[in-house]
């Protein structure tokens, strides 16, 4: 049986972080070290990311069983689930399939509804870097900043690299997302009801999250509210890791 790579922190009662597309447990330490003074964190990185395995299917149910998996080795029978983005879609999956082993729900910048791909820049991107001739961390930079001029989005992606002995390669299993990249704007079965606490976040610039959405967040989530974060776009952790903390802090008190 494969289980998630996975980080824990702290001690007391769970708070299980699930990572975004991309992403890994690394981007969540410094939030997960403060999470982490009242109770404990477990950091995940979902499989085809990080230091988890890489396996051929990539959607949200199996994704949601990896997590299972990884609760029932870990002996948590309840935890708080916190992801964002691919996470939180991650999370709400698990929240519906698996209800009785979530304490509370938290989404961060993403809603049950179907989004399009738009991922096709970053993927181009990613291959368009010679990982196995590359001489330095700065060469990729300077080849993936003619598609992404953002800085600090180039750093987040360039986290996936990883120094082998003869050169460099990728950590997250690029072949499979790029192929199953459909699967991660994937919906939720709008028929299905969450009925414990749950808390969204969005960050006020970004347009993951509308106000439009919110009857459907309402429907499936009975128990939710909406939380906004100003000035955040679809980082919200990153970009305002203060007012996210403590806006996550203040519905698990």
């Amino acid at each position: 049986m494969s289980l998630l790579n996975h980080k824990i922190l702290g001690e007391g009662e769970p708070l299980v972080v699930l990572h975004g597309l991309f992403g890994s447990l690394d981007n969540w330490m410094t939030l997960a070290k403060k999470w982490s003074e009242n109770r404990q964190v477990i950091l995940v990185d979902q499989r085809n990311h990080g230091n988890s395995f890489h396996a051929d299917e990539f959607n949200y149910s199996v994704m949601a069983e990896d997590l299972l998996k990884l609760l029932k080795h870990l002996r948590i029978d309840k935890a708080t689930i916190l992801g964002h983005s691919m996470g939180g879609k991650t999370a709400m999956q698990f929240a519906i399939e698996h209800a009785e082993k979530v304490d509370k729900l938290i989404v961060a910048d993403i809603g049950p509804k179907f989004y399009p791909v738009h991922h096709q820049t970053i993927l181009k991107a990613f291959y368009s870097v010679p990982v196995k001739e590359l001489n330095s961390r700065n060469e990729a930079d300077e080849i993936v900043s003619r598609l992404i001029s953002e800085f600090g989005t180039r750093q987040f992606l360039l986290k996936n690299l990883a120094r082998e002995k003869d050169g460099f390669s990728w950590k997250m299993n690029l072949d499979v997302i790029a192929k199953n990249i459909e699967e991660v704007g994937k919906s939720l079965n709008q028929n299905a009801q969450f009925v414990k606490p749950t808390l969204f976040i969005r960050g006020s610039n970004s347009d993951y999250v509308l106000d439009s959405d919110l009857n459907l967040i309402h429907s499936i989530f009975t128990d939710s509210r909406v939380e906004t974060i100003d000035g955040a776009g679809h980082w919200l952790h990153a970009e305002k890791p203060n007012e996210f903390f403590e806006t996550v802090n203040s519905f698990l008190n």
